[in-house]
């Protein structure tokens, strides 16, 4: 656990107390261990050792209710809630009392790509169709002469210069918001933080809540969609949404691969898998980028390279 090659921080430390089964023991005189009597036994470890497995909270000592919905009692640990929030514990959450807004609040990994890019392929053609009339053009509410007519074939340009976008929002949003410190003294914005990111942070492998719901995610793909048909030609801006819009598909199968994927050593899922689980555990306050680590450099929140060992 110390190292070398590589020293596991405290989070990694309280994560391995939760699966502690007992002790590995001899009787005086009897150089048997316990695993070789127990080849002919019925006896558990737990009852050959006398020590039970540890769940994964101890609901005795731990400031919250585990029983009972999360969301309603995070606003009340007030300047204990980051330290709290930022000890992972390996078992699922339940945020609200009610079991039909519960349901909504978690999803499959596949529902992001089902609901959403069947909407990326109909909004591809819509524009490529519309640009494809030419009557689409820059500035031409501002002026007629002087405006700039947007081919059809500007359309793949403009399609990944929303998905370049997004990873700039993707970071912006983890930082600034997902990531942001509420007053101790703030109930509500400590349980908006709790339901927007914090519960991910404290139970980081629930495999609900590693995507973002589409019913709550088109009111979010809405808003945006409403931003930037008020800033640029119907054609022009749709066809940026609609990258972005791809962009957030990759991001959130991105996401949930890093948590559950095993990819090959040295490759860059492999690299960006073993960033993000730093994040996770011992960087929280850097290396905000999921997909990418690009905007992490020009805003000095890279994850320092000394903390990973070679080969790790």
């Amino acid at each position: 656990m110390e190292g070398p090659p590589h020293r596991h921080s405290e989070n990694a430390r309280r994560w391995m107390e939760q699966y502690y089964i007992g002790e590995l023991r001899k009787d005086p005189g009897d150089t048997q261990t316990v695993r070789e009597r127990r080849q002919g036994s019925h006896q558990t470890p737990e009852e050959e050792t006398g020590a039970s497995r540890c769940s994964s909270v101890n609901t005795e000592t731990d400031l919250v209710d585990w029983r009972k919905p999360l969301l309603w009692q995070v606003g009340h640990l007030g300047e204990k809630y980051d330290d709290w929030v930022h000890q992972p514990v390996d078992r699922p959450i339940r945020l609200f009392y009610s079991d039909v807004i519960e349901a909504c609040s978690k999803t499959s990994w596949y529902m992001v790509p089902i609901v959403w890019l069947p909407v990326v392929a109909y909004l591809s053609w819509y524009c490529f169709s519309s640009l494809a009339r030419g009557d689409t053009r820059l500035f031409a509410s501002f002026t007629t002469d002087y405006s700039i007519p947007i081919h059809k074939y500007t359309f793949p340009f403009m399609f990944l210069l929303g998905m370049f976008l997004w990873s700039l929002v993707e970071y912006l949003i983890h930082r600034f918001l997902f990531h942001m410190k509420p007053p101790a003294s703030n109930y509500y914005l400590i349980t908006f933080h709790f339901l927007l990111h914090g519960q991910h942070h404290k139970s980081p492998y629930d495999g609900s809540r590693l995507v973002f719901p589409p019913i709550p995610a088109s009111i979010v793909i809405v808003a945006f969609y409403g931003l930037i048909r008020l800033l640029l030609p119907e054609a022009l801006g749709v066809s940026i949404f609609v990258g972005g819009l791809c962009g957030y598909v990759v991001y959130d199968m991105i996401h949930y691969y890093l948590h559950y994927g095993s990819p090959s050593k040295g490759s860059y899922m492999y690299g960006l898998k073993a960033y993000h689980v730093k994040h996770h555990f011992e960087h929280q306050r850097s290396g905000f980028g999921i997909t990418t680590r690009f905007w992490d450099h020009p805003f000095h929140t890279l994850i320092p390279e000394e903390t990973f060992e070679k080969g790790h």
